[in-house]
């Protein structure tokens, strides 16, 4: 068959051989990619560098934060994908170092954390912070008839981030799990401390707060954990705002 016809709708065979090419093309450039991604995310806790503030700065040496793990997943592969989720390394050790803690803790528990920011840190939209790797967004956990479930995330709610919770922490079927948001921000203080740093502050909406603080770790968490008691910008509702105070440079 001449080069020229391999590929005309009445050859079959040579069709077949194309596709197969091509989901063989397609998939090279998947793994090639995720590989290249997952590789810019490593690094040490000395690795990053921090400048200016979460309003205003950059970030040097930026990890990415991993697609998922025991008890944790990011908010949408899309934001994963896109470097959307990276942050100071120190940062990083935190988060996972916490994850890693309530396995032990509260083995049943799941969780999904949200947007971070860029690799080289700078404006985030839409967002007002994020901007030098040391602030996290990370979606609170739920409860669907008693059990653990993941924040139900998509296109049509924002991965997340158009659910609004009631005074009472109540979405549809899903109910927000205290329990777990105070002891995930309660590790996150101790995984902080454990390296020098602490957690600068913690936005939630307001009006929930005070269910944090019924929960075994609220007279600990009203004591040692800075939150806000502004209305924030937008809701914080469905996540929780953290920054971490880690030293950084000057712009």
């Amino acid at each position: 068959m001449a080069a020229g016809h391999m590929f005309e709708p009445d050859s079959h065979r040579g069709l077949a051989q194309f596709r197969r090419w091509l989901r063989i093309g397609a998939l090279s450039r998947t793994v090639l990619f995720l590989a290249s991604f997952l590789a810019s995310g490593t690094g040490h806790a000395t690795d990053s560098r921090c400048f200016g503030t979460t309003g205003n700065g950059r970030l040097e040496g930026g990890v990415s934060l991993p697609l998922s793990g025991k008890n944790f997943s990011a908010y949408s592969f899309a934001g994963w994908s896109t470097g959307r989720t990276y942050v100071h390394s120190t940062v990083k050790a935190i988060v996972l170092a916490a994850y890693e803690e309530i396995e032990k803790t509260a083995p049943e528990k799941v969780f999904v954390y949200g947007e971070t920011g860029w690799k080289e840190g700078g404006r985030f939209k839409p967002h007002k912070t994020h901007q030098n790797g040391l602030s996290v967004d990370l979606m609170v956990p739920v409860l669907l008839d008693g059990a653990s479930v993941p924040l139900p995330g998509g296109v049509f709610n924002r991965y997340g981030y158009d659910i609004e919770f009631d005074s009472h922490g109540r979405y549809e079927d899903y109910t927000i799990d205290f329990e777990a948001l105070a002891e995930l921000i309660y590790q996150l203080h101790n995984a902080a401390s454990v390296r020098g740093i602490g957690v600068s502050r913690v936005i939630f909406e307001v009006p929930l707060q005070k269910h944090l603080w019924t929960t075994s770790r609220g007279d600990f968490l009203r004591r040692h954990v800075q939150f806000s008691t502004r209305t924030a910008w937008v809701r914080h509702d469905e996540h929780i705002h953290v920054d971490f105070d880690v030293p950084c440079g000057h712009m």
